[in-house]
Order: C-alpha cells, then sequence, then structure tokens
C-alpha cells in the first residue's frame, strides 16, 4: 500500500513539473531574422583625413534620414591580421526586412551620400545577410 502511495505521488509530481516546463519552456518564439548590409571602404591615399571624416559624418546621417534603417553601427579597422585588403572603414546597417533595403538602395538620401563618397571611394565591399 505504502508502495502503491509512492508511486502515485511521484507520478503526479513529475506530471505537474512537465506541465510547468512546457508551459514556460517551449512557448517562446524565436527572434525575427534581421536583414544586415555590411559595407566596407577604403579611401584614395589623395583624400584627406578631413575628406574621410567628410564621408563618414555623412553616412552616419543616413539612419536619420532613411526610416528603413533600424540599426546603424561604424568603426575603422583594428585587425592585427593584416588581411583587409586596404579597406579602412566598416558601416553595418540592419533592415527589418528585404522591402526596407529596398527602400534604402535608391532613397534621395543613400544617392547624395554617393555622390560624397565617389570622389574619395578607391575600393569597396558590400555584403548582405540575413543574420542567425
Amino acid at each position: 500500500m505504502k508502495s502503491t502511495l509512492f508511486t502515485l505521488l511521484a507520478l503526479g509530481l513529475l506530471a505537474v513539473a512537465t506541465m510547468q516546463i512546457t508551459a514556460t519552456g517551449s512557448e517562446a518564439k524565436p527572434a525575427a531574422k534581421q536583414l544586415r548590409h555590411m559595407v566596407m571602404f577604403g579611401f584614395k591615399d589623395s583624400s584627406s583625413e578631413a575628406d574621410v571624416q567628410g564621408v563618414v559624418d555623412a553616412f552616419k546621417k543616413l539612419p536619420s534620414e532613411i526610416p528603413s534603417i533600424v540599426a546603424f553601427e561604424h568603426g575603422l579597422n583594428n585587425s592585427p591580421e593584416g588581411l583587409n585588403d586596404g579597406l579602412t572603414h566598416c558601416f553595418l546597417l540592419t533592415f527589418a526586412d528585404e522591402a526596407g533595403r529596398a527602400e534604402y538602395l535608391p532613397h534621395p538620401a543613400h544617392k547624395a551620400f554617393g555622390k560624397t563618397l565617389k570622389p574619395h571611394l578607391e575600393k569597396v565591399v558590400v555584403v548582405d545577410y540575413w543574420a542567425e
């Protein structure tokens, strides 16, 4: 009798614990993927520090002018590997979806930025990917 009662009690506790784990653990929804747009520039030797800073400042304004840019960051290459192949500046833009990127690419502010960049640009690499 004690053995049967103990078994029933153990099964009951196991059932309650399983229900709690299921209710709290498996209901979580995965985060939506975001579209990343990574741009790396190398500048002409003839461009001054002020010229390059003007390009950086112009790029930094784009998120306030193009609503589909949901996140923006940038920085200078500091890799000790020496594999940057002349690319010195990196910019990472995030879009919620392909429609956001499609709005950004032909946007007048992006086109105006291209005109600011062009006289100083030696090399560019662009990579887009879905963040996982």
